[in-house]
C-alpha cells in the first residue's frame, strides 16, 4: 500500500535515511552524490561568501513566510496576537515580587506546561516583569544577560513549545472557517540539541569555550504530535537550524556555522528551493533566508521586550500555518513511502506538452536515485535524478531529470535555453549518425510552477524573493551589500539578476563521469567528450561553456562505454559570452581567462581547458565514491597531505584564477603542484600531461593562453 505524507505531515523529501521502519535506499541515503561525499574536496569559502552576499537588517525577511491569502493572514495575525496576549500575564505571574519568589507554586498553575515554559522565557530575558509605567507591560533588565549558550537553548525551546501548544488549540478553533487547511498546518518543534563548539588549542587566542555555541534543529511535525523536544528526528523532518552563541563577539562565527549546516540542508533535501535559519545571541534573534544569490538577515527580534517577542511569535505561527513553498520547499517533488517497491522514493512533476490536446500538463516521474545533489550554499542548486515512468520500473531508469535555478539577464545567449542548442546539435548529427549519441537527448524542458493563491506562476527568484533586496545589484553599484540597511530600496525585478527554476527530462544517459568503475572509463569518456566538443564547434559553432563533473555521462552501449555530453544551460555560439560567471559551482573547472574576465568572448579552447581541470580533479581524488571515501579517510587520519588543487575551489574567481596561473605557469609548476598528487600508474596522469602540453605549451594552438611568470600573452597564429 502506498502512503502519501501530506504537507501537514511534512511532505518533504530528503536524501538520507528518512523512514525509521523502512529499508535504507542508496539515493535517499546520500549515495552517488558526486564530490560532495568528501567535504574537504569541494567546499565553499563560506567566510568569503558571506562578505559577498550577506544582506543584514532586512525588514522583509519575516514577511516571506506570510501567506498571499488575505483571509489566512488575518487568522494568523489573530492567533499570533492571542498567543502573545496569553504569554505576557503568565510571565507576570512567574516574575518575583515583594514577598514572593519567582516560582509561583501554590497558585494552582505551577505544573501547567504553559506556565513552566513562560517561567523559562522569563529567566531567559534576565529581568523582572514589572507593572507598566506607560500603559504597556515590559521587561526591565537586571543587568547584561550572560547565560551560556547551552543554558539559553532550553529557554529558546520553551518559546517554540509555548507557541506550538497554542497552534494545536487554535487550529481546532479556526478549522471550521475553512481558512486553515490541514495539509498546510504543522508544529514547529525543537528536534535535536547538539553542543558543537569550536575545538582549537586551549592556548590559542582563537580558543572558544565549549559553552559558547549550541545548536538546535527545528523540525516540522503533524498537529497530532506531542509538544515536546523530539529526540529522534528523521532527516526529512528538519526544517531549519538554529545557532545559539553566548558572546556577541562570536556572532559572525555562529553565522558561518549556520551557513555550513544550511549547506548540508540543501545537500540532503532534494526539494529545497531556499532555506531558513536562526541565530540567537543572548536575548536577540535573527532570522535568515538562504537563496541562490543572496543571504538575507532580518532585523533583530529582542525577546526581552514585548515587541520582539511578538515578532518572533508571529514568525513561528506563519511557519506553522503557511504553504510549504513559503517554507522553502518545492511541492512538485514529493516524498513517498511504498514498501511494495522496496523503500521510499520521490515523485517529481514535470510540465510537458500533451501532443493530443496541445495543453501543458504535469507528468509525474519516479526516482529512488539522485545522481548529484545540490552541494553548494549558493548558485544554481542543480540536482540530477535517475527516473522512470512508474514506481515499479525505478530499478531500470529510462530518464535523466535535472532540476536547477538557471541565471538569466546579462548574456546574449540568455534566451537560448539548453533545449535550443541540443535541438540544433541533433538536427545536424542525427542525419549522419556519427555523433548522434554524443549529446544527451531531451524529452522535455520548461519552468517549474508554484501556486500563489488562485493563480499559478513560474518559480524564479523574481517571484520567490520579490520583497527582498538584492546584493547582486548592490555589488555592481558599489554599495555596502555586506552590511545592508533596513532602509535600502528594493530593486525592481528588471534590475536584478534573475534565476528561473527549470526542470528538464532527457533520455537515460548513464552515470556521471564522477562515478566511473575505473580510470580507463574516464579516459574513454574524456576522449568522446573532446571529439563531441570539436564536432559541435566545427559544424554548429556551439561552445559548451560549462564543462564539469556533471556535464559528461557514461553510457553503456552494446559494445563499449561511451561519453555523453550534457549540461548545455550555459552554452553559447562562437563569438559570444556564455554567462557561466553566474554559476559559482563551476569556478573549479572554468578557464583562467573566463575567471579573470567573465564577459570575455568564449573560444573552443576554454572548453578544452575546463576538460583538463576535470581530468586533474578526478585523477587526484578518485573517479568514484569508493576511491574518494578512501582518500577522505586517509586525509582525516593525517596520512594524506592537503592537495594544492583544492585551492581551485575556494575564494573568489580572481583568487582561483591566480592559483591556477601559479600551478600552470611552467611544466615544472604543473608537475609539482598537480601531477605529483595524481594517482601513480594512472592513465589519467599521462592524459593530463599531454593535454597540458598541447594547451599551454604548444605554439601552434590558436587562442591558447601562454602563462609566464610575469605576463599572459595570446598566441595568434
Amino acid at each position: 500500500m502506498t502512503t502519501h505524507l501530506t504537507a501537514g505531515e511534512v511532505d518533504l523529501p530528503s536524501s538520507p535515511t528518512m523512514v525509521d521502519d523502512g529499508p535504507d535506499h542508496p539515493i535517499l541515503a546520500g549515495e552517488d552524490l558526486g564530490f560532495s561525499d568528501f567535504s574537504g574536496a569541494r567546499n565553499d569559502s563560506l567566510d568569503d561568501l558571506f562578505q559577498r552576499i550577506l544582506r543584514r537588517n532586512c525588514d522583509a525577511v519575516c514577511h516571506l513566510a506570510t501567506s498571499s491569502d488575505p483571509d489566512l493572514r488575518t487568522v494568523v495575525g489573530k492567533i499570533a496576537s492571542e498567543i502573545a496576549a496569553d504569554l505576557e500575564p503568565r510571565m507576570l505571574r512567574a516574575a518575583p515580587r515583594k514577598g514572593r519568589t519567582s516560582d509561583p507554586r501554590g497558585n494552582g498553575r505551577a505544573n501547567e506546561p504553559l506556565d513552566v515554559w513562560a517561567r523559562g522565557i522569563l529567566v531567559w530575558t534576565g529581568g523582572q516583569y514589572l507593572p507598566p509605567s506607560s500603559g504597556s507591560r515590559h521587561i526591565k533588565d537586571s543587568g547584561p544577560t550572560r547565560l551560556a549558550a547551552d543554558n539559553i537553548a532550553p529557554f529558546f525551546e520553551s518559546l517554540m513549545l509555548f507557541v506550538a501548544y497554542h497552534i494545536m488549540e487554535y487550529f481546532n478553533k479556526y478549522i471550521a472557517t475553512g481558512v486553515l487547511k490541514p495539509e498546510d498546518c504543522r508544529l514547529i518543534l525543537p528536534i535535536n540539541n547538539d553542543m558543537d563548539a569550536e575545538h582549537t588549542d586551549i592556548d590559542s587566542a582563537d580558543y572558544v569555550d565549549p559553552t559558547d555555541f549550541f545548536s538546535v534543529k527545528c523540525g516540522m511535525f503533524p498537529l497530532s504530535s506531542s509538544v515536546e523536544r523530539q529526540k529522534a528526528p528523521a532527516p526529512h523532518l528538519i526544517f531549519a537550524d538554529t545557532e545559539i552563541v553566548e558572546h556577541l563577539e562570536y556572532y559572525e562565527k555562529a553565522e558561518l556555522r549556520l551557513a555550513t549546516k544550511t549547506k548540508a540542508l540543501f545537500f540532503n533535501q532534494h526539494n529545497r528551493r531556499f532555506a531558513w535559519g536562526l541565530a540567537v545571541s543572548n536575548c536577540t534573534i535573527h532570522a535568515y533566508v538562504f537563496g541562490p544569490d543572496d543571504i538575507w538577515a532580518s532585523t533583530a527580534m529582542d525577546i526581552s521586550g514585548i515587541k520582539g517577542r511578538r515578532a518572533f511569535i508571529s514568525l513561528l505561527v506563519n511557519w506553522s500555518l503557511c504553504a510549504v513553498d513559503r517554507l522553502g520547499f518545492d511541492p512538485s517533488i514529493r516524498y513517498v513511502v511504498d514498501r511494495c517497491v522496496g523503500g521510499p522514493y520521490l515523485e517529481i512533476d514535470v510540465h510537458e506538452m500533451d501532443r493530443s490536446t496541445g495543453k501543458v500538463e504535469p507528468r509525474t516521474y519516479y526516482s529512488q536515485r539522485c545522481l548529484g545533489a545540490a552541494d553548494h550554499l549558493a548558485g544554481c542548486h542543480a540536482r540530477y535524478f535517475a527516473a522512470s515512468g512508474s514506481p515499479e520500473s525505478m530499478d531500470k531508469p529510462a530518464f535523466l531529470i535535472k532540476d536547477g535555478w538557471r541565471a538569466t539577464g546579462s548574456s546574449s545567449a540568455d534566451d537560448l535555453h539548453e533545449s535550443s542548442f541540443l535541438n540544433v546539435l541533433h538536427a545536424e548529427f542525427d542525419k549522419s549518425g556519427e555523433f548522434s549519441g554524443s549529446f544527451v537527448q531531451l524529452v522535455s524542458a520548461g519552468p517549474v510552477y508554484i501556486s500563489r493563491g488562485n493563480t499559478v506562476v513560474t518559480d524564479s527568484t523574481a517571484t520567490a524573493f520579490v520583497s527582498l533586496p538584492s546584493t547582486t545589484q548592490d555589488a555592481a553599484k558599489g554599495s555596502d551589500s555586506a552590511q545592508g540597511s533596513s532602509s535600502s530600496k528594493v530593486q525592481r525585478s528588471s534590475d536584478r539578476q534573475v534565476r528561473q527554476h527549470r526542470r528538464t527530462v532527457a533520455k537515460w544517459a548513464g552515470n556521471m563521469i564522477s562515478e566511473a568503475e575505473n580510470q580507463s572509463q574516464v579516459v574513454v569518456a574524456v576522449a568522446d567528450a573532446m571529439a563531441a566538443l570539436n564536432a559541435a564547434y566545427a559544424k554548429c559553432k556551439i561552445l559548451h561553456g560549462s564543462i564539469s563533473d556533471r556535464a559528461i555521462f557514461l553510457q553503456q552501449t552494446a559494445d563499449r562505454i561511451r561519453g555523453v555530453l550534457a549540461e548545455f544551460d550555459y552554452a553559447c555560439y562562437a563569438g559570444e559570452s556564455s554567462g557561466v560567471d553566474k554559476v559559482p559551482e563551476l569556478m573549479l573547472f572554468q578557464s583562467i581567462r573566463s575567471l579573470e574576465d567573465p564577459k570575455a568572448v568564449r573560444t573552443f579552447l576554454d572548453d578544452l581547458e575546463s576538460l583538463l581541470y576535470l581530468v586533474c580533479w578526478l585523477g587526484t581524488f578518485g573517479v568514484n565514491k569508493a576511491q574518494r571515501a578512501a582518500y577522505a579517510a586517509r586525509h582525516t587520519a593525517g596520512l594524506e597531505p592537503r592537495r594544492p588543487i583544492m585551492a581551485w575551489n575556494q575564494g573568489t574567481a580572481a583568487d582561483i584564477a591566480g592559483r591556477k596561473r601559479d600551478h600552470l605557469a611552467t611544466f615544472a609548476a604543473f608537475d609539482s603542484n598537480i601531477l605529483f598528487y595524481m594517482r601513480k600508474n594512472s592513465p589519467l596522469r599521462p592524459l593530463a600531461e599531454d593535454m597540458y602540453m598541447a594547451l599551454f605549451l604548444h605554439p601552434g594552438c590558436y587562442g591558447v593562453t601562454l602563462l609566464t611568470d610575469n605576463s599572459i600573452a595570446r598566441i595568434e597564429d
